[in-house]
């Protein structure tokens, strides 16, 4: 039995998952009304509310497998990337846990759980596959040869798929996070009413700095009255032009690769147009979609365990 932790942003998480990928629990306690207020996340605020989480979720994740912290196994836990101030929490709270009891601690890259969220029971996806990894932080193409090993083919020239819901939707006037915002207010719009552009820069990268521009002059030409009016279009039309990049992409790199299976994972999985736009690809399960310990716990299957107590001076990163 894996215990996983993660704390990379602003969800608190902790779950247990056993070897072969059954999650026994997988609690998550997000931040997203914490931080509505800022119209985002801050990372000084994420810290602190972690530090106060991160012990009444252990508890949680434990109570609802029916488990105590010396059935498990192994500790495994995101070390990067992320805020910094916020993954040191889990880093510190898995650190404990493992060297209090003896245990090997596994320390997990953040993008390895999004991929690994895939590998879950109840319906695991076996490699190869084209993976689309779309969040809040990140936004990358892999080729996933085998569990626990995939090479990047693309990844975003500036912002990542979700912070350019996020910034579209403070544009609009919605609230945080502006993803789930943004979708639900697209489907009373007309997603044909704007032209917005997509992004052409070589190779398999993305580019959402352009579009996010585009939504600006457009909302800044309408004024008030008329943006109250045309906001569902706007939305609409918005992510359309976000999720024709992303399906453009990830069909251009499954002809290049020659990869059958296309799978999409990270938060932006959870776009209802995304889903409908590629319906035979293979999309993590909602409650996998956003940050998870689930997966991290997954991810550490593949990964090979620092034995104790070596891992006392592992340090997160930033940054990939």
């Amino acid at each position: 039995m894996i215990l996983g932790i993660e704390t990379s942003c602003d969800e608190t998480a902790a779950a247990l998952v056993t070897v072969d990928g059954e999650i026994l629990s997988n609690v998550v306690s997000s931040q997203a009304d914490l931080h509505a207020r800022f119209g985002g996340v801050v990372p000084e605020v994420a810290s602190r509310r972690h530090l106060e989480l991160v012990v009444p979720v252990l508890r949680e994740a434990l109570e609802e497998a029916g488990a105590e912290l010396g059935d498990a196994d192994a500790v495994a836990v995101t070390q990067g990337p992320g805020l910094v101030g916020a993954l040191l929490v889990g880093l510190s709270a898995a650190k404990a846990i493992a060297w209090s009891r003896q245990l090997p601690l596994v320390a997990v890259d953040h993008l390895d759980g999004h991929v690994a969220s895939l590998y879950l029971e109840p319906e695991p996806l076996e490699p190869p596959f084209l993976c689309l990894l779309a969040s809040g932080g990140h936004t990358l193409l892999v080729d996933v040869a085998e569990r626990g090993d995939f090479r990047v083919l693309g990844t975003t020239l500036d912002d990542a798929a979700g912070e350019a819901f996020d910034k579209g939707a403070r544009l609009l006037g919605l609230g945080y996070p502006g993803g789930a915002a943004i979708d639900r207010l697209a489907r009373e719009g007309d997603p044909e009413a704007h032209d917005f552009p997509v992004a052409r820069v070589r190779g398999l990268d993305f580019s959402f700095s352009g579009l996010k521009t585009a939504l600006l002059y457009t909302v800044r030409e309408l004024g008030d009255e008329e943006l109250e009016r045309r906001r569902s279009d706007l939305a609409a039309s918005y992510q359309r032009a976000i999720v024709r990049a992303l399906t453009g992409r990830a069909t251009q790199a499954a002809e290049q690769t020659g990869r059958q299976k296309i799978a999409v994972v990270g938060g932006v999985a959870a776009n209802s147009e995304l889903r409908a736009a590629l319906p035979d690809a293979a999309f993590a399960p909602l409650p996998l979609c956003t940050d998870n310990a689930a997966m991290i716990a997954s991810a550490a299957r593949y990964v090979e365990a620092v034995p104790w107590p070596s891992y006392l001076d592992l340090d997160a990163y930033a940054s990939r």
